[in-house]
């Protein structure tokens, strides 16, 4: 099991910026990939950034050149720095971490942390 807590979220206006933590615990050396996802009420959640075990980051188009992903692995932890936010940029932002034991593939999700861009 991986536990994970969220913190960073809050109120910005536009074209602010905002830094989102997430420190995973439990069955730490298990974990591959970690990332972020967002949802905003009656919609799909969607992918926003992602990281590998080494460091290879992916980005949703919509984040790209805006926000950045990184990731300490000696203090399990990840992060996402969020700038030059848009409205459009406010959900609930839900840190990921993904296991893959005998192929199975497990997903564990943080409680999550509003993020609302308006002036």
């Amino acid at each position: 099991q991986v536990q994970l807590v969220e913190s960073g979220g809050g109120l910005v206006q536009p074209g602010g910026s905002l830094r989102l933590s997430c420190a995973a615990s439990g069955s730490i050396f298990s974990i591959g990939a970690m990332g972020w996802y967002r949802q905003v009420s009656g919609k799909q959640r969607e992918l926003v950034a992602s990281i590998t075990s080494g460091g290879i980051g992916n980005y949703a188009d919509s984040v790209k050149g805006r926000f950045t992903i990184s990731r300490n692995n000696a203090k399990n932890t990840v992060s996402l720095q969020m700038n030059s936010l848009k409205p459009e940029d406010t959900a609930v932002y839900y840190c990921n971490a993904v296991t893959v034991r005998a192929g199975v593939r497990s997903d564990y999700w943080g409680q999550g942390t509003q993020v609302t861009v308006s002036s």
